[in-house]
């Protein structure tokens, strides 16, 4: 399947397909790396208000002398923001210095105080028609809203009440963790996906599996540009890799065509493992890190 280069969203929007995730990238660090980044092929830049980085990122765009209307913007409304939307949202466009967001996600359905611990008296669905208020009376200051980390369950709860389809549902996928029931709903609704995490988690070493390294040898690139060009081979689905390393950087933006049997081979490696490594989340909601859908 043909590598794509941009996904459209249902704003009509066009989405870069290849993107640089910000998350744990440190001030001092991730100025750097943005900047590279634009200036080596890239028009998406991921972050997030729980990343602390946004004022640094806006600094990195800022240095790389592309223009701003030339880079694609994520950010993601915090956890403990979901009470102050409207408010959230000035404070993200402030810290990146932008007078506008493209895509801006909520982050979590996880609602939470300032001074820790659930926010159990605030439903997220209340955040979500906050969300569309804001997009819907100031379409200036951000482009698109969407989501992160929700399930088949939780979209389905969403759209439920949604006037505003999300553009958007930023979830983690690689070869231990496909989430292909979330793919599929999200298609259904004509959700794109964006993939983050896409080398595995600190817990499963992709980039050591015998198919990942057969197909490097294969299409002659390295282990993770196999990894990396697994969501991008998939319909409507964008990759956000992070680095703050130059040479990884550029490296990482070589992606390949993968025919069928490259995917499943690829896809197999979940059923093999029985086991997935989607990110936990503790938020003192429960087991499972999220609130009950009732």
């Amino acid at each position: 399947m043909p590598v794509h280069k941009t996904v459209k969203l249902n704003t009509g929007a066009e989405m870069p397909t290849l993107g640089l995730g910000t998350w744990r990238s440190l001030p001092g660090d991730v100025e750097k790396a943005v900047a590279h980044a634009l200036t080596h092929g890239y028009t998406l830049i991921d972050t997030a208000t729980g990343y602390s980085n946004e004022k640094e990122v806006g600094e990195g765009i800022k240095q790389s002398g592309v223009p701003r209307e030339q880079v694609f913007l994520t950010t993601k409304l915090g956890n403990t923001d979901q009470r102050n939307v409207a408010g959230a949202l000035e404070a993200s466009l402030k810290a990146l210095d932008t007078p506008y967001i493209d895509l801006w996600l909520m982050h979590w359905p996880c609602p939470m105080k300032k001074e820790g611990g659930a926010d159990k008296e605030w439903d997220w669905r209340n955040t979500w028609k906050d969300m569309e208020k804001v997009y819907k009376e100031h379409p200036e200051k951000v482009k698109a809203i969407g989501v992160s980390n929700f399930s088949v369950q939780y979209l389905q709860e969403l759209l439920k009440i949604a006037t505003v389809i999300p553009a958007v549902n930023q979830i983690e996928s690689h070869p231990l963790c496909m989430q292909e029931d979330v793919f599929e709903e999200c298609r259904k609704h004509g959700i794109a996906v964006t993939a983050y995490s896409p080398l595995g988690s600190d817990q499963a070493p992709l980039v050591e599996e015998p198919v990942v390294k057969q197909l490097a040898e294969k299409y002659k690139v390295s282990p993770a540009n196999i990894l990396l060009s697994l969501p991008v081979n998939r319909p409507g689905t964008s990759v956000i890799p992070k680095s703050t390393k130059t040479h990884r950087i550029e490296e990482n933006a070589k992606l390949v065509d993968l025919d069928e049997e490259d995917i499943k081979a690829l896809s197999e490696l979940e059923k093999e493992n029985h086991r997935r490594f989607c990110t936990p989340y503790w938020t003192g909601w429960g087991a499972i890190g999220f609130p009950d859908l009732k």
